[in-house]
């Protein structure tokens, strides 16, 4: 399979129980239906999947957050989260989720003007981290015991 096989789109509520379903089988962080239906809700431009042959394959979810820069003067911004990201195991190394990626943050910038983008990341998921630094990302700090597992987790942010 090639790049030009897939598409990536904003998400739909029918895709909810897809996106569920990769969450489940990637990743040890999951939530409950109603959080993706409120990120879907809330965000639906930073809300993205990606689909080959008409099966969801991958997905980005993020909400946009309000922080205070402490500058002078102090100011408010917008601040793009990227809560949760996967794709399935059979479908990596296809750019698919550089493609997932480069979307969700230019939705950030372009629609929503956010400043930054940050997200968590395990300190041991090293093909996470590689793509989040090919991508501006810097590790800005570490979150101690952040995951359920007890793992710490680096934030990883990028200016916008």
């Amino acid at each position: 399979m090639t790049a030009s096989e897939y598409t990536v789109e904003k998400a739909k509520y029918s895709d909810i129980s897809s996106v569920m379903e990769i969450n489940l089988r990637t990743l040890p962080e999951n939530y409950p239906r109603y959080f993706f239906e409120h990120l879907l809700d809330r965000y639906p431009e930073t809300f993205l999947v990606a689909r080959m042959n008409n099966q969801v394959v991958g997905y980005i979810m993020c909400r946009i957050e309000d922080a205070i820069i402490f500058s002078i003067p102090l100011r408010k911004v917008k601040r793009g989260h990227v809560v949760s990201f996967a794709v399935l195991p059979g479908y990596r190394n296809m750019g698919i989720g550089t493609a997932l990626l480069i979307k969700a943050l230019d939705a950030m910038k372009n629609i929503y003007n956010c400043y930054d983008a940050f997200l968590e990341v395990r300190v041991t998921n090293h093909a996470a981290i590689s793509l989040y630094k090919k991508h501006g990302f810097d590790i800005a700090t570490i979150k101690k015991r952040y995951y359920k597992d007890g793992e710490d987790a680096y934030v990883m942010v990028k200016r916008l």
